[in-house]
């Protein structure tokens, strides 16, 4: 039988109109996870495999407003935060975490995993003053964490370095991205946190299937963290889920394509 009240985790973040990223992506993940989705919607995107066409904000205090209807209506067990756009939208969250006393995971999405910015200078500055420090842990691809220390990431060394960087700023946990870095090998993801320090090692997968990886990855962790699992056995559980999902990515679109989604998440 079905969970008569499983957990709920709150998304702040953006639409993808392709399905593949943002709050389509994390409900996916929730639902294949066992917990209940909700979501405050920050921006509307018109977007597919190829790319985004067209952009559209939401106002801030509308984002807060509708995180503030679920919050007072569900038990929310985690918050899962992604894609908020400007800078305003990103303190305007970030004064609403501060109200609360739950996990928040956040997925930066300030630069593409090809290394294209997503966010302006406005946007960087105050993900790190205001929204990392308040995040149980933040997932930064190494081009994000290479932007917010001010150095190129390249080899797992630099993924230490700028996780213990980030870390020192007054984030608790910080997982530092890597299956995008130069070379041939295995992938390799850093994290750093009060425990001390993990990589995790895993294979590359040659697939077009990239779409979304960031969102299923954080989603996947927020929704762990809502059952009460520690940090460390989150990612390493998420990670393996998103491999999988890599993997198993349907053959439809002409770019880069979505993740399949209903692959069994590790136990």
């Amino acid at each position: 039988m079905p969970d008569a009240q499983p957990p709920v985790v709150l998304s702040i973040t953006g639409s993808d109109s392709s399905g593949g990223a943002g709050l389509q992506a994390d409900l996916k993940t929730y639902e294949r996870h066992g917990v209940f989705g909700t979501t405050a919607v920050s921006l509307l995107t018109a977007q597919n495999t190829v790319g985004v066409r067209r952009v559209e904000f939401v106002d801030p205090q509308f984002i807060v407003e509708q995180a503030r209807a679920v919050l007072e209506d569900f038990p929310v067990a985690a918050i899962k935060t992604g894609s908020l756009g400007a800078g305003a939208a990103i303190r305007a969250v970030a004064d609403l975490l501060d109200e609360l006393d739950l996990p928040v995971v956040t997925d930066p999405v300030l630069v593409s995993k090809h290394g294209d910015s997503l966010g302006d200078d406005e946007a960087v500055a105050a993900f790190a003053e205001r929204l990392a420090p308040r995040a149980t842990l933040i997932t930064p691809n190494r081009h994000e964490a290479g932007r917010l220390v001010g150095r190129t990431l390249e080899s797992i060394d630099d993924f230490q370095a700028a996780a213990q960087e980030l870390r020192a700023r007054g984030t608790r946990w910080v997982l530092v991205t890597g299956a995008d870095r130069p070379g041939d090998g295995d992938a390799v993801d850093v994290l750093v946190g009060p425990d001390g320090e993990r990589t995790f090692v895993h294979r590359r997968v040659d697939r077009p299937n990239v779409h979304g990886t960031g969102c299923a990855l954080s989603a996947a962790v927020a929704a762990r963290l809502a059952v009460g699992e520690s940090v460390p056995v989150a990612v390493e559980k998420a990670i393996k889920y998103v491999v999988a999902a890599i993997e198993a990515g349907p053959d439809i679109g002409s770019g880069v394509r979505p993740l399949g989604f209903g692959v069994d998440p590790v136990p």
